[in-house]
Formats: structure tokens, C-alpha cells, sequence
């Protein structure tokens, strides 16, 4: 029996330096209208009914291994973006608050997408508009920013800006980002996220990294 309890001592023992050891869990991308991430965790109680109100299953439970943040509703924009639904479904169904519906779709402030020029084809010389296309908030949340190309007297760059007071965070312009590798050069940085790190960490992470992965259905 001492054997056994010592094994299963040192089981837990080391199971307990590896989650010490173990990076943080990504900030998660909360559904529209949620709170400040102190509030929204204080109110939010798993219940699932913004996940099944949302009309393109966009929103879906955190996995256990997100830590304290397990079966809270995210949002994975790469896999399927939100959508702004004019009405939103998912926070008028919300119970304690945790998600208030929106006044209009800029007020969603689930996050701001934020652009990796050293990866978006726009800035390598290439004409690509995806993200600018793919913005609901069309040319107020981003816009093309045309500029000569140093050194090039012919053609010009026309790089997508974003303006982080419009940016409702959707996601979208991520989700249909033509880059994938290490991540999409157009990101969302999660309400109340460091920009810095977040992107530095998605870029070492593989979009179906388990703390990103949204379940199938």
C-alpha cells in the first residue's frame, strides 16, 4: 500500500510541475458584447445558450486544457468567424449578463484585428485585399492604405489598415486571410490581450493547436 500511495504521489507531484511549467492557455476570443474578461468571468456560469443561439455555430465551449477558462464560449475567427448577426442572437440569450447585446455591430468589442506586415502579402509587394474585402465595416474598421513602393516608381502598396476605434473584432478578415503558415497575417487580438504577446504566441502556435481548436459538431 505505501507503494502504491507513493506512486500515486509522485504522479500528482509531477503532474503538477508540468502544469507549472506549462505556457498559459491563449486569451480566448469572447462572443459579442461580452464584458471586461474580469466581469465576464465573474458572470459567466457555462451555461450554452449563446452557443446554441448563434445561427453559424460560430461559438463554441473552451476545452479543458484552456485552464479556469474551460467550457466558457469562445470564438475560433480562423475556423468560422462571428458574423454580427444585426440582432445577435447569442448575447440576447445570455441570462446573467455576461454578454450585452450590442447597439450597433462597431460596439460588438470582442477584440482588434491586428496586421503582421512582415508576413501580409500587401506588404511584400503583392496586391491582396482579402481582409479588406471580408470587413463587414468596410472601409471604417479597414482600409487600404496606397503607397509607393520604396525604391519603385511604377508600382504601389496597398496595405490594409485598421482603425482599432471601429474594429468590432469579428474576425473575418482573419478567417479568410490567404496566409496560414506560421499564422494568418491578420489576427484578432482579444479584448484586454497584450497585442505583443498574443501575436507572438499565435505565430508559434499551429492553428489547431487544442487551446485553439474549436469541437466538432
Amino acid at each position: 500500500m505505501r507503494i502504491v500511495a507513493a506512486a500515486g504521489a509522485a504522479a500528482v507531484f509531477a503532474a503538477g510541475v508540468a502544469l507549472a511549467a506549462a505556457p498559459p492557455p491563449l486569451p480566448l476570443l469572447r462572443p459579442p458584447g461580452a464584458a471586461s474578461p474580469v466581469d465576464f468571468a465573474a458572470r459567466c456560469i457555462r451555461c450554452g445558450r449563446c452557443l446554441e443561439a448563434c445561427p453559424y455555430q460560430a461559438i463554441h465551449a473552451a476545452p479543458l486544457n484552456a485552464g479556469r477558462e474551460a467550457s466558457t464560449p469562445f470564438v475560433n475567427a480562423r475556423a468560422q468567424a462571428c458574423r454580427l448577426c444585426a440582432d445577435f442572437p447569442c448575447a440576447a440569450a445570455c441570462p446573467t449578463g455576461a454578454l450585452s447585446v450590442p447597439a450597433e455591430r462597431a460596439d460588438a468589442a470582442m477584440g482588434t484585428a491586428v496586421v503582421n506586415e512582415e508576413t501580409c502579402l500587401s506588404f511584400q509587394g503583392m496586391r491582396c485585399e482579402v481582409c479588406y474585402r471580408a470587413c463587414p465595416l468596410i472601409d471604417e474598421a479597414i482600409r487600404i492604405d496606397y503607397r509607393p513602393r520604396e525604391g519603385d516608381d511604377i508600382h504601389a502598396v496597398f496595405a490594409p489598415q485598421v482603425n482599432a476605434e471601429v474594429c468590432p473584432g469579428c474576425g473575418l478578415c482573419e478567417q479568410r486571410c490567404p496566409v496560414s503558415d506560421p499564422a494568418p497575417a491578420i489576427v484578432v487580438v482579444p479584448a484586454g490581450a497584450d497585442a505583443d504577446d498574443y501575436g507572438a504566441r499565435r505565430n508559434g502556435h499551429v492553428i489547431g493547436d487544442p487551446g485553439l481548436r474549436a469541437p466538432d459538431r
